[in-house]
């Protein structure tokens, strides 16, 4: 590979991040920060014009399905495409069609297009923009995926993890944030204008990255290709494990679509109270990566993964019982510094098991497990919050949460021994 690098000795900051020393695994870095603060500065916009113009818990269900049908429905066909396509391409690709869609959601918050329309119309059309954008979503997954392993050295896949991990965590963070700061200094327009200029700036970093090789060459069978990521994940307890894991603790244990309501309904407070709440799981989440950064994730992985997926779960009750601004902020806080514990393990077991010609299908896979649980999951408390209330919808979901924990717990042992060393010896 090369972007191998020379062994360096000693226990300094670079020394335990060798990957950080990587110039295209910089502008990686700054693709994944960029792009996921901008969508996440897009949703959580959606999120708050949505519910502020129909005044609806149900069409906030909505959007996270219109975005996670497609997500879902398209993942097998791009993982198919991804492997026989060059991946920096690819990438480049779904930036454009990023920056596409958030020109048309831009028009749409102009007064002059909300009057014509009107607001189911306009309803409509956030729907159609948000399923596009999930088309993308299933291409994009795949492709940082597979190009991630073709600037990173395998050794230093656990280290390169987890400052992919920092760096989406932190715009997460930041993205919501800078929505409800946008919201409440100018309107929505103002936001919606931000996240295209953003996108348009991340042409400027991957064009920095320069080609890579198509490892897959041989062609094969349509159906026989869509359906080998899938086959080998279900042949790998440990990759298995970890995704269903992760796929229900957060369908059940998502809250983040029903902030909206604690915000006006619950918590009372204005919007910018509003950001902080979105993105106190990131504030979280970037504290403990930053932690991780100088005490790396080495020993009995897999038991902390059940660890921290149990202390989510625990905080996500927390949230939904609590009344109180700061208690609230704090248990979304704490929600992110375990949730990123468990994001560093399982990206990490992901990039160590799977075969290199395989990278685009299983990335495939992995969208798929990962919009059931994030869209899914804000599908689930919507339904949930205008059947049983608000409170009893997020705790009920915590619940289930720590159910699936120990089923998993028990059922896959595989995963509780897993261990990173032995992985990343492996070539």
């Amino acid at each position: 590979m090369e972007n191998e690098l020379p062994e360096e000795s000693g226990t300094g900051f670079w020394a335990k991040n060798p990957s950080l020393k990587i110039k295209e695994f910089q502008s990686f870095l700054s693709i994944r920060f960029g792009l996921i603060f901008a969508l996440n500065m897009q949703i959580t916009i959606i999120y708050y014009w949505v519910y502020h113009i129909t005044n609806d818990k149900l069409s906030l269900g909505l959007v996270g399905l219109a975005e996670v049908i497609p997500a879902i429905g398209c993942s097998l066909f791009s993982g198919h495409f991804v492997d026989l396509n060059e991946k920096r391409k690819m990438v480049l690709f779904c930036i454009v069609s990023y920056a596409i869609i958030a020109v048309c959601l831009f028009t749409l918050t102009t007064p002059f297009s909300l009057n014509e329309l009107g607001v189911n119309t306009t309803l409509y059309f956030i729907y159609f923009l948000v399923f596009c954008g999930g088309i993308v979503r299933s291409f994009m997954g795949a492709s940082v995926f597979s190009l991630f392993a073709l600037i990173v050295p395998r050794k230093n896949f656990a280290n390169a993890t987890s400052w992919g991990s920092m760096a989406w965590q932190t715009g997460s963070m930041l993205g919501p944030l800078a929505a409800g700061l946008a919201i409440a200094l100018d309107g929505v327009l103002a936001g919606m204008f931000t996240v295209v200029i953003i996108l348009l700036l991340l042409l400027i970093p991957i064009l920095s990255i320069k080609t890579k090789p198509i490892l897959k060459k041989e062609k094969e069978p349509m159906l026989q290709s869509l359906t080998q990521g899938i086959r080998f994940v279900l042949k790998t307890p440990v990759l298995l494990g970890a995704q269903l894991l992760d796929m229900f603790s957060v369908l059940f244990g998502g809250a983040v679509a029903l902030l909206p309501v604690y915000q006006k309904e619950i918590l009372h407070v204005d919007e910018v109270g509003f950001g902080l709440l979105r993105s106190a799981p990131g504030v979280g989440a970037m504290l403990t990566l930053a932690i991780l950064a100088f005490l790396p994730l080495k020993t009995y992985p897999g038991r902390k993964l059940f660890v921290a997926v149990t202390g989510f779960a625990l905080c996500i009750i927390g949230f939904g019982l609590s009344t109180n601004f700061i208690l609230s902020f704090a248990f979304l806080l704490f929600s992110g510094m375990f949730d990123a514990v468990s994001v560093v393990i399982r990206s990490t077991i992901l990039q160590l098991v799977t075969p290199d010609d395989m990278r685009g299908r299983v990335g495939a896979v992995n969208t798929i497990f990962v919009s059931s649980s994030n869209e899914l999951g804000d599908f689930e408390s919507g339904v949930m919050a205008h059947w049983l209330g608000t409170v009893r919808a997020v705790v009920a979901g915590g619940c289930l949460t720590l159910g699936v924990i120990a089923i998993t717990f028990f059922s896959a042992p595989q995963l509780r021994k897993f261990g990173f060393d032995e992985e990343e010896k492996k070539e």
